[in-house]
């Protein structure tokens, strides 16, 4: 089992902890990482692009010019591509983009992520995240004496103080444990969870 260190929100080490490598020390699975993340950027598109084409533009019933003697190329509608006002070639169409992926994989994904932010060493631990009130410039300071630019929080419980006060930070984003998805975890740089988060990650997904 991998130890880990533990900060607190002034960034000095109180301690280890041991991560269950049931969750934490999987093999990573570069394939379902990436089936995970392209499903849930699928699942987000809306898919309601829409062109016309040659038979939906309007007017172009009657043949513009006669098929010889003409001079011009010969012609059926000037409502065929090529024309100004024309349809479009092989226009887009409302669709929807999303598609299945199975729970065993989706958390295989989501343990494969989280292995590798141990691996890599941007897993960081906090003892506790508590803020007395909403201030943006006071999560600021814990993230700097953390050193995270650019992170994900994940939070045990639903913190108001703290999810209000990262909200305006670019590049900071806040998920509880119950929402947290692999996608996520592999855009973020740094990935902190409180001690209270790593156990239920634990006690849900082991």
């Amino acid at each position: 089992m991998a130890n880990v260190s533990v900060f607190n929100m002034e960034g000095k080490e109180v301690g280890t902890i041991e991560l269950n490598d049931a969750v934490f020390g999987v093999k990573v699975n570069e394939h379902l990482v990436h089936m995970a993340v392209v499903q849930q950027l699928a699942n987000k598109r809306q898919g309601t692009q829409k062109a016309k084409t040659r038979s939906e533009v309007s007017g172009g019933g009657r043949k513009p010019w006669r098929q010889k003697g003409t001079g011009h190329a010969r012609q059926g509608s000037t409502r065929s591509p090529q024309w100004k006002g024309g349809g479009v070639v092989f226009a887009p169409v409302p669709r929807d983009y999303s598609f299945k992926l199975n729970r065993k994989e989706k958390r295989a994904a989501l343990k494969s992520a989280l292995t590798d932010k141990v691996q890599n060493n941007n897993l960081i631990v906090v003892d506790e995240l508590k803020l007395d009130e909403i201030k943006t410039k006071s999560f600021v300071k814990v993230l700097d004496n953390l050193k995270v630019e650019k992170g994900l929080v994940v939070l045990a419980e639903n913190d108001q103080n703290v999810i209000c006060s990262a909200r305006n930070i670019s590049d900071v984003d806040t998920t509880l444990v119950n929402t947290i998805n692999t996608y996520d975890i592999m855009k973020a740089n740094k990935l902190i969870l409180t001690k209270d988060a790593v156990a239920k990650i634990e006690e849900v997904y082991a």
